[in-house]
């Protein structure tokens, strides 16, 4: 009886150049995935936006053939529970929060997807992370803090957030560091492209309960409609194939180091389009996020 190879240890996994790039992509269309939300709430229904952008991925992943192709049948239980963990539910709590948050607020909180994923992971696993790995996720996460809340204040525009839209946007976040998790040994077994595609389609389903009736409440704007093709082809189709690829050559922590990244793709956007100022506190913490990004992506110290 043949046996199956060991899973790698996240210290076994190569960081490099690829990586880099990689993770780069990610953090550019996930940074301005919350700018495309708040021009789509503008002028759409909440729960149109979790369907729009899990069908527009979908469509976009069908479009390559590698991507079509079935999965076993024993799989499609974990692949329903994954779809709603990943998309289904956390798509439509982004933008319900976003009613009541700030963009650069709710790409701070994003940012702390590494800190969830450690914990998660931890407790999945049974097995703690070393120091070192700890020590570096946070410090990318205090840069993060430290980029937005000097970033945004109660009396600029945009610069708002409740209780509601913070227990929201943590609730996704567990709900993703659940997520890659019971993602990685099924991308291991079929690949980025179909994994994504099955996920992306049952989170489809997922949403049009919600999602239909919703588009009579809402209003054809183009700028809403090229907003969430952007969401979907791009952030949700393709950037999530990208990532898949990355959780399989980096493993689940190291994969996170697009999300630093995000809220400094934020504060850009927001000077860019929505006329924010960036504060000399947040260029230090870019600073310590780029430091947490690079302790982050190196072997791990037991």
């Amino acid at each position: 009886m043949s046996v199956a190879p060991a899973r790698p240890q996240e210290s076994d996994l190569r960081f490099g150049p690829a990586e880099w790039a990689l993770s780069g992509v990610i953090s550019l269309v996930w940074g301005s995935s919350f700018l495309f939300i708040a021009i789509a709430i503008d002028h759409v229904a909440t729960p149109v936006v979790p369907m729009a952008r899990t069908f527009f991925g979908a469509l976009a992943l069908a479009c390559i053939p590698s991507a079509r192709r079935m999965v076993e049948r024993s799989d499609i239980a974990r692949l329903l529970l994954l779809s709603f963990m990943w998309m289904g539910l956390p798509f439509l709590l982004y933008p319900m929060a976003e009613e009541t948050t700030s963009t650069a607020i709710t790409g701070m909180l994003n940012g702390g997807l590494p800190v969830v994923t450690v914990v998660v992971g931890a407790i999945w696993f049974r097995r703690m992370p070393s120091v070192f790995r700890m020590v570096s996720v946070l410090i990318g996460f205090s840069g993060i803090a430290l980029i937005s809340f000097s970033s945004v204040s109660g009396d600029e525009k945009g610069a708002s957030a409740d209780i509601r839209g913070i227990v929201l946007l943590l609730i996704a976040l567990l709900c993703y560091g659940i997520a890659v998790n019971i993602a990685a040994p099924l991308q291991r077994k079929y690949g980025a492209l179909r994994l994504m595609l099955w996920v992306e389609s049952l989170a489809c389903l997922w949403s049009l309960p919600l999602g239909i009736p919703a588009l009579f409440d809402s209003h054809f704007a183009w700028s809403a409609l090229f907003a969430l093709l952007a969401l979907g082809a791009v952030g949700t189709g393709l950037a999530f194939a990208v990532y898949g690829v990355l959780l399989g050559r980096s493993g689940t922590v190291r994969g996170m180091i697009g999300t630093f990244f995000t809220p400094i793709v934020g504060v850009v956007l927001g000077v860019l389009f929505r006329d924010e100022h960036i504060r000399w506190p947040a260029i230090v913490g870019m600073l310590i996020v780029v430091a947490g990004a690079i302790m982050t992506s190196r072997p791990d110290h037991s």
